[in-house]
């Protein structure tokens, strides 16, 4: 059975979490059988790092505000997670199914593919989203 998406709810947190005038930084989408439906939203990232367990496979549309001294500015990236409990099928399926939800999430800075929860530390997405664009004017001060 292939995969379906709920577009017009995962396309609803998906734009609260681009609209500046909401607190709200993440939105997550999960597998509820063969759908993928929005799991949750909120303002605080390690909210959404909990979710991602070793028997959890799902995605992740971050806001992260980036920056320096003269400018500030929000940062998106989409990050896949892929639980270590998680049969290599599935696995497989997500890649595929990911294109289901880049239909709806489509500005992005950054794409991640994670399975380590380590490499969910904020500050590593945080630089890596630096590094994805813009001027950085910290750097004529190291």
């Amino acid at each position: 059975m292939s995969t379906q998406i709920d577009k017009e709810a995962c396309r609803e947190a998906y734009n609260e979490v681009r609209d500046d005038n909401t607190d709200t930084s993440w939105a997550a989408f999960k597998y509820e059988g063969p759908r993928i439906v929005p799991a949750g939203q909120g303002t605080d990232y390690e909210d959404f790092k909990r979710m991602c367990t070793d028997d959890a496979r799902l995605f992740g549309f971050i806001r992260i505000t980036t920056g320096d001294a003269m400018s500030k500015r929000a940062k998106f990236t989409l990050i896949t997670w892929i639980g270590e409990n998680i049969s290599g099928l599935q696995r497989a399926k997500i890649s595929t199914d990911k294109t289901l939800v880049k239909d709806i999430v489509q500005n992005f800075a950054k794409e991640f593919m994670i399975s380590d929860l380590r490499e969910l530390d904020e500050d590593y997405i945080r630089t890596e989203l630096k590094k994805a664009g813009g001027a950085n004017y910290d750097a004529q001060a190291e």
